[in-house]
């Protein structure tokens, strides 16, 4: 078995406050400490299947434009998802299936480009706008019983499973790859980068804040009893825990890289994009109402998170 990552952004940060500041508030922490930020996602070849867990950004979507105000930033395109799928050696047909750890599009992005997959989806997460006309959807309602210490999973193959995981969204899910004596665990935003892990703080951005708790209890107590390659989605950190096979130790963190940031102007087209879900807020297609000009109180019309989610595309 073959995991690989499918990467298309790189050279983005997150700030402390956003990245530990679920329970404390984000006052608490350092706007100025930026842990280094990306994006993939991961694709696995079985030998006789290839399934891909998420799919990237929607082609397409704008690149951001940070100052020094945001608190994060996703990072510039190296590619589009799909052509750094290509890059692998695969074409779309050849995928069977995609398991969707949440429906930020983010993760959700090309879906509908995999012709012949079923998708996993968590059944919390059938309704959400970003998944709506997408076919071949199968709902997973985790029957499949415990998988040591998560009380609900779905096995997908023999070494695959996927795990109920809500918290980060109501919906949200973890898959874990059991190969040659170590768990991969290719989870859903559980942290944005491998800090917050070590450090047992939840992020800023979640659903349910007890459920997210719980579910970070859970993933430290089988992290710390099975030898686990934490991958995450936003963080170079996660390819480079599957490329150097980096079992995850909580007593002795790896040594923080921090972000080089660069705030060289950039010319802005007057859009903004949300750097949790993607969405594109265009004044052209809101009565020519600047994004500076929306309330102090407005959201995101998908994922509901604040302005300050938001920078320049």
């Amino acid at each position: 078995m073959d995991i690989k990552a499918v990467k298309f952004r790189t050279g983005g940060f997150y700030t402390q406050p956003f990245v530990f500041g679920g329970e404390e508030g984000p006052e608490k922490f350092d706007p100025q400490i930026r842990y280094r930020g990306s994006l993939q996602n991961y694709l696995i070849d079985t030998g006789d299947e290839v399934i891909l867990v998420d799919t990237g950004l929607p082609a397409g979507t704008p690149e951001e434009v940070p100052d020094e105000t945001s608190i994060l930033y996703t990072g510039k395109d190296i590619c589009s998802y799909m052509e750094a799928f290509a890059a692998l050696g695969y074409k779309p047909e050849q995928v069977t299936k995609i398991l969707l750890t949440h429906k930020h599009s983010d993760h959700s992005g090309e879906l509908r480009s995999f012709p012949n997959a079923q998708i996993f989806v968590n059944e919390d997460e059938m309704s959400a706008p970003e998944l709506q006309g997408i076919p071949n959807l199968v709902p997973v309602k985790f029957t499949d019983g415990a998988y040591y210490n998560f009380p609900a999973c779905q096995k997908i193959r023999e070494g695959i499973t996927l795990i109920k995981a809500k918290g980060h969204t109501n919906g949200n899910s973890i898959v874990i790859v059991e190969n040659d004596g170590l768990f991969y665990m290719i989870h859903g935003d559980i942290t944005y980068v491998d800090e917050a892990l070590y450090e047992n703080k939840l992020s800023v951005v979640f659903d349910d804040l007890a459920a997210d708790r719980e579910t970070m209890d859970r993933v430290r107590e089988f992290v710390r009893n099975h030898p686990t390659v934490y991958m995450g989605t936003h963080t170079p950190q996660g390819y480079e825990n599957l490329e150097a096979r980096r079992v995850m130790d909580l007593d002795n963190p790896v040594p923080t890289v921090f972000a080089e940031v660069d705030f060289s102007k950039q010319e802005a087209t007057g859009k903004y994009v949300c750097s949790i879900c993607g969405y594109v807020y265009d004044p052209a297609e809101h009565d020519g109402v600047a994004f500076e000009e929306l309330p102090d109180d407005w959201k995101c019309p998908r994922c509901k998170q604040r302005k300050e989610k938001f920078n320049k595309a």
